[in-house]
């Protein structure tokens, strides 16, 4: 397991702000915590044991290995627990109004060149930039908030900002 995979996202809820979650989101990351506790921690335990059982473990590589490995597990662990205790989840299937873009729309943009994109707005523990999943607290995703088919937003996005038109939008069913 690498150690990009262990670090938790950078954006953090404030204190006393909401974790929206889809349950799709949800179900990963209680998938993922429940993975590590119940087979991926056991196996690292049991390696770390047999490679203390080789002697000095000042000198030991696989034992130095394991240790690191087992905190790094230990970190996530404990980083998933306090993220699943503070989600408030959310389905977009219930959303009522699909007329505007709230959390868990999918909504397609235009810019002034004419290109499309389509983003789905999503918690901060479930974007995904290569497949067009941001967080409902990114730039674009507050900006887009609210809004319905044929309004106009202003963004600040990498180089300066940009004028997205909303031309879709939609909700799972």
């Amino acid at each position: 397991m690498s150690r990009k995979t262990l670090d938790p996202p950078a954006e953090k809820p404030a204190k006393g702000e909401k974790n929206y979650i889809t349950p799709a989101g949800y179900r990963k990351l209680a998938g993922e915590l429940d993975f590590l506790r119940t087979k991926k921690r056991p196996e690292v335990v049991s390696a770390l044991a047999d490679a203390a059982a080789e002697g000095d473990r000042s000198e030991n590589a696989e034992y130095i290995y394991r240790k690191r490995q087992l905190r790094q597990i230990d970190s996530r662990m404990r980083f998933l627990g306090k993220r699943l205790d503070i989600v408030v989840v959310v389905d977009p299937r219930e959303q009522k109004r699909r007329d505007r873009v709230f959390f868990g729309a999918t909504v397609t943009v235009e810019n002034q060149d004419g290109e499309r994109r389509t983003f789905s707005i999503v918690g901060s523990d479930e974007i995904d930039g290569a497949g067009g999943a941001i967080s409902w607290q990114s730039p674009v995703g507050r900006a887009l908030l609210g809004k319905e088919v044929g309004d106009a937003v202003l963004v600040r996005w990498e180089k300066g900002q940009r004028e997205l038109t909303v031309t879709d939008i939609r909700y799972p069913t």
